[in-house]
């Protein structure tokens, strides 16, 4: 069994606040798992009987009358038949259809699972769950359809933590595995090369690409094909729809409008394949309109896309260190220091430093570099030029390819190795 403390804890957490809690997230990483076993355990566990937890598979053709939205309303309230807390689980809700209201006639009153929830939550005895696949239910839809009466909680592929506790091989491969194949669960049940790498190529072209191509209706499928190819390769570089667009005039000799890329990338960070980072210009306190970057969900997805081909170590890790920082709630942004020098003529000079993440939750700030390696002082320098310039008192980290103690230098600076830094998240704070 898989742990999903993380989420449990969330769930746990919503319990019973009156509102729809709605479990997004990229299909296959575990949505319904985290519903229908961990937390349905959980609720028996605490004393719930398991007649007041109504589930209901609306993909099982054994439920399909249920896609009906007035028997499935029907139906739930048949189950609840005392005063206490009944708990509701509806998977897969995207499949319950939008048909004309029976009882008016003329006009075109439609019912649809919309209603069914928000009749429900008139009941003060009924505590709501769903999940919904990313090709009809994304996080965009959710403040339309519930308006302020659903509660999102997001659901990622495993961490690094979570997928190391799981794996059955040897814990040293663990690393090299994920860089790899990702954190989709099912990778892990799987042996041999041959069989992760189909099933994570065969996922991404007839679920994830086909959500996307048929939910927005995309006339030009082609150019989005050509799109995640340009993307999957330059994941982790500064870019803008504008300059993707040249890519396509200089490399696929085709015209593609910037407005056209922008409107595809939004398809897919909708779609929870992709997600971007804004550049923040760390001394103004300010936002930078572009360029900006783009990370996979999943790395393996990423990887497969390309046919394994590209697993350059550096951009990988970015990508993972990205997302496990997105994982504990941070708001994620690309860091830009302004330097300002003369050179040897003594004209003044200005250029812009990156820092890779700058990590907000709350009261904390860090600013986070991801390096391969450190292992000359030329090369330690150079990659912590840009946190040497920030003149706050926020924690400045190194992370690093390989496994180390954690030291800090005289600017105070810490460098951790990236397995440390993933699996241990009190490691940000020594």
């Amino acid at each position: 069994m898989i742990e999903r403390k993380r989420y449990l804890n969330r769930l746990i957490d919503k319990k019973e606040n009156g509102l729809i809690k709605i479990i997004t997230g990229i299909r296959r990483c575990g949505k319904s798992y985290l519903l229908f076993r961990i937390y349905y355990d959980y609720l028996l566990s605490i004393g719930v009987d398991a007649n007041h937890i109504i589930t209901i598979a609306l993909d099982d053709v054994e439920n399909i009358k249920y896609r009906n939205p007035i028997m499935l309303g029907e139906f739930i309230r048949s189950k609840i038949t005392d005063n206490k807390i009944y708990y509701v689980f509806l998977d897969e809700i995207q499949n319950v259809a939008t048909i004309k209201n029976p009882y008016i006639s003329g006009g075109d009153d439609r019912v649809g699972f919309v209603d069914v929830l928000n009749g429900l939550l008139h009941k003060r005895n009924v505590d709501v769950y769903i999940t919904g696949s990313n090709s009809k239910m994304l996080s965009s839809d959710i403040a339309t359809e519930f308006r302020g009466r659903g509660d999102e909680i997001r659901v990622n592929p495993l961490s690094f933590a979570e997928f190391y506790a799981a794996y059955s091989g040897d814990k040293h491969d663990a690393w090299k595995e994920y860089c790899i194949y990702g954190g989709m669960p099912y990778v892990l049940s799987l042996a041999s090369h041959e069989d992760k790498s189909k099933y994570l190529t065969d996922l991404f072209a007839q679920t994830y690409l086909s959500d996307v191509l048929e939910r927005n209706r995309v006339g030009e499928p082609d150019i989005m094909e050509d799109l995640l190819n340009v993307v999957s390769s330059a994941v982790g570089s500064l870019t803008n729809p504008t300059k993707l667009s040249n890519t396509f005039l200089s490399v696929n000799k085709r015209a593609v409008s910037s407005r056209t890329i922008n409107i595809y990338l939004n398809y897919l960070i909708d779609a929870f394949l992709l997600s971007k980072a804004y550049r923040y210009d760390i001394k103004g306190k300010k936002y930078i309109g572009t360029p900006l970057k783009y990370y996979f969900t999943d790395i393996g997805l990423r990887n497969a896309r390309l046919n394994f081909r590209q697993t350059e170590e550096n951009h990988i890790m970015e990508n993972i260190i990205y997302n496990e920082l997105c994982i504990r709630g941070f708001n994620v942004d690309v860091g830009v220091v302004e330097y300002n020098y003369k050179d040897e003529l003594g004209k003044s000079k200005r250029v812009h430093l990156e820092v890779d993440f700058v990590a907000s939750k709350a009261d904390k700030r860090y600013y986070i570099q991801s390096a391969l390696y450190v292992s000359t002082e030329e090369k330690r320098l150079q990659e912590t030029k840009s946190l040497n310039r920030i003149d706050d008192s926020f924690k400045k980290i190194v992370i690093v390819k390989d496994n180390i103690i954690p030291w800090h230098d005289e600017e105070g600076i810490m460098y951790v190795g990236i397995e440390q830094f993933l699996v241990d998240e009190s490691a940000m704070e020594l």
